[in-house]
């Protein structure tokens, strides 16, 4: 029983279509999720002609990756984050936003600037990534876009959006 998930690749595809992975293909990314084995996802995509050789082009192509397995461990508790450090990567998203925005996206960023500058916390910074991303491979292409997604990356670091 083979359980497949997306790699950081497959998930760039489902969020932005940067690599034009053909509408078919895509519909089995989207249904692989690490925890269904693959056999009953294909039995659910048999009627769009995908079988074995559709997921080994996505093996092949690195869109996803065998599961690795979960350990069943209880969940220690995170330590809440130090004041201090949010709000110091608080202040360099916000400025890395701020001056990235124009130079890249021109006028189209008036928009996502206006969000940048009402963001009250680091997590809504954090969810201006996906659009930003998104709005910079049409505006400069996608290794231009990839290069400002590592940027922000490396400010956020490790951060995790806390569910309220």
């Amino acid at each position: 029983m083979t359980i497949y998930d997306k790699t950081v690749k497959g998930r760039e595809e489902i969020a932005s279509r940067c690599y034009l992975l053909a509408p078919r293909m895509r519909s089995l990314l989207v249904m692989i999720d690490g925890r269904q084995p693959i056999q009953d996802l294909l039995s659910k995509v048999a009627g769009l002609g995908l079988g074995e050789t559709s997921v080994q082009a996505l093996l092949d192509d690195g869109f996803i990756e065998p599961a690795k397995p979960s350990v069943a461990q209880p969940e220690a508790e995170p330590l809440p984050p130090d004041p201090a450090t949010v709000a110091a990567q608080f202040k360099t998203a916000y400025e890395y936003y701020t001056r990235t925005i124009k130079p890249t996206l021109g006028i189209r960023g008036i928009n996502l600037q206006l969000k940048v500058e009402k963001a009250a916390t680091l997590d809504e910074l954090w969810e201006l990534r996906i659009p930003f991303f998104e709005m910079a491979v049409r505006a400069k292409g996608r290794p231009a876009a990839l290069q400002l997604r590592r940027e922000l990356d490396e400010i956020f670091g490790s951060h995790q959006v806390v569910e309220g």
